[in-house]
């Protein structure tokens, strides 16, 4: 990439004229300012090297371009801006590299390398609710997270861990048992994960009128809480599972079941896959034996009520439960035997968890005990936290049945997706099932484009209508901007033959110049984790191929050698967005 040979030569430049070793990153390529490009194409800061010229900003950048033109190939020419040196990069470098890449279906992604697998979990649903529009960003991110690391050429397992058992659960399993009358999915005509989140509601909503009962009768809150006997038989319940009761372990067998057979649907829908799920009924146990070494060990204690806890105040944290004083697990507990798990599963180079900020102190804990107790992997342990997901009328809650039901909103998305498509025209001559495909690809486009753009780390509004536009920052302008590209090669009619031979205008170097830092941004997006950063880089390619298209004319110029540079700048343009947004787990149509 002509950013680092640009820092190669930049520090050998300032070895050269100063007599002085710098660390690279006091050296900062970065593409010119638009304003500032009829000077250069690339834009060095030197202020940080004013200590050692002891001289102006606009001397030290003129002795540093003389420099580097006298020693770089690549570089014709500088300009200078007070403090920022502007290099222009000869126009036959940028013809070399459309030559040699414009047909390579896999530019900007790298081959995979041996090595021990990064394992990446990721959507973690509970078994008493479906899955909603916070499970989507969790889903949408994984699963990018992991495409984008593979695209880096590291070796990558996904995993999903199901928290099928525990006391919430237990809630869902009670209210059928005393609600239910035997309803079923069948019975119904509901999804399986749908009609138990509608008993883990209903539980919630007696609970909450069993509590005003009591609280009528002169309790407390905290009293009322106390004697609720709902809560008591939930608990109770809770106890009989862990203790393998056969009566509680087959109904849990046959709501759990329901829900495997939802999410499963809505899954598919959503493009995400597993290489494996994990379930915490099969973790905690072994949680349980890690818990026994850690006491063994005296690094966790047990208090008089004989519930299980690590002091961590001397990590300047607060001491955490591992065992309720009735001998069940805790979250934590089944964390630490799922760690162990994927560790003796993959030999992991590192976990990733991708888990909301809610769970910031939860995972800081887990790497602590698992460090305490020997565990030489726990230092590959990352807590990817990422923000909340709010609609434009506030937070949702799981309890009260005010989520936003994932399969509902890709119902909604696909809808609008029509009905704003067909309101364009853009598909009189579309089969019926080639628009019904159209609709699902605008629609899941536009929903995981609009969630992943965002940092990950920043909580988000995500608004339906907002993310389905065929103009701005969305999914739909992007994959709109493909099918234009194929149906300029679809009018062609003729193999793109491309031989760098070309007179290089500033618009077509300047679509060239941001196609060859595609491979670039992968490395970024990986790095950092963030799929927003190769989401953001599909808008500005999108952006400068639809100004590039409407400034020039492609199939009608009339110079042979303009005429393949048009068309192989397109072509690489298109492929660059097919491989950016499949990084995304979005597919891009070939008309539109």
């Amino acid at each position: 990439m002509i950013e680092k040979i640009l820092t190669t030569h930049a520090l050998t430049a300032v070895s050269t004229l100063f007599n002085v070793e710098i660390d690279p990153s006091q050296l900062a390529v970065q593409r010119t300012a638009p304003a500032f490009r009829h000077q250069g194409d690339f834009s060095l800061v030197v202020f940080p090297l004013l200590r050692i010229s002891r001289k102006s900003p606009e001397a030290t950048a003129a002795m540093l371009g003389d420099e580097i033109l006298r020693i770089m190939p690549e570089a014709v020419s500088f300009g200078v801006v007070k403090g920022y040196l502007n290099i222009r990069i000869r126009a036959g470098y940028w013809l070399d590299f459309l030559q040699n890449n414009f047909d390579k279906g896999n530019f900007g992604i790298q081959p995979s390398v041996s090595g021990k697998p990064v394992v990446v979990e990721f959507s973690s649903p509970n078994t008493n609710k479906p899955l909603h529009l916070g499970h989507i960003r969790n889903n949408l991110l994984g699963f990018s997270v992991s495409e984008l690391l593979k695209a880096n050429g590291r070796v990558v397992r996904k995993v999903n861990l199901v928290n099928d058992r525990g006391i919430h659960i237990c809630k869902s399993m009670l209210a059928w048992k005393l609600f239910g009358n035997g309803e079923t999915p069948e019975s119904s005509g509901k999804k399986g994960d749908k009609l138990v989140g509608d008993y883990y509601v209903l539980f919630d909503k007696h609970y909450k009128n069993e509590l005003a009962d009591l609280m009528a009768g002169g309790l407390s809150a905290e009293e009322a809480a106390g004697k609720s006997q709902l809560m008591l038989q939930a608990r109770e319940m809770l106890v009989k599972w862990e203790a393998r009761d056969e009566e509680t372990l087959a109904l849990w067998k046959t709501m759990n079941g329901w829900v495997y057979d939802g999410f499963d649907v809505t899954y598919k829908r959503l493009g995400i896959d597993f290489d494996r799920i994990y379930y915490e009924s099969e973790t905690y146990l072994l949680g349980k034996k890690i818990v026994d070494e850690g006491l063994d060990k005296g690094v966790l204690f047990r208090k008089d009520d004989g519930s299980v806890w690590i002091n961590l105040n001397d990590e300047g944290l607060d001491e955490k439960l591992l065992l309720r004083s009735d001998g069940t697990s805790v979250y934590m507990t089944q964390d630490l035997g799922t760690a162990q798990l994927r560790a003796d599963d993959y030999g992991a180079g590192k976990l990733i968890y991708v888990v909301g900020n809610e769970q910031n102190y939860h995972f800081e804990v887990l790497k602590l005990i698992l460090k305490k107790l020997g565990r030489p992997w726990a230092d590959g342990i990352y807590h990817l936290s990422y923000g909340m997901v709010e609609l434009p009328e506030g937070k949702m809650k799981s309890r009260e049945g005010t989520v936003v039901d994932a399969d509902d909103l890709m119902d909604e998305m696909i809808a609008t997706a029509r009905a704003m498509t067909e309101e364009l025209g853009k598909i009189e001559d579309f089969e019926s099932e080639e628009a019904e495909s159209l609709y699902r690809m605008v629609g899941l486009g536009a929903l995981k484009y609009f969630i992943l753009k965002v940092d990950p780390r920043k909580n988000m509004t995500f608004n339906p209508r907002e993310s389905i536009d065929f103009n701005g920052n969305t999914g739909p302008f992007i994959q709109y901007t493909h099918a234009r590209i194929r149906s300029v090669l679809r009018k062609a009619a003729t193999q793109v033959i491309f031989e760098g031979q070309a007179n290089l205008n500033q618009k077509e170097a300047d679509l060239i110049i941001l196609l060859s830092q595609f491979p670039m941004a992968v490395q970024q997006a990986g790095a950092e984790l963030s799929p927003s950063v190769v989401a953001n880089y599909m808008f500005d390619v999108a952006k400068e191929y639809n100004q590039f298209y409407h400034e020039f004319t492609i199939l009608k110029e009339e110079d042979a050698g303009s005429r393949q540079l048009r068309l192989a700048l397109s072509l690489l343009t298109a492929q660059v967005i097919r491989n950016g947004m499949k990084l995304l787990g979005i597919d891009v149509p070939d008309r539109m």
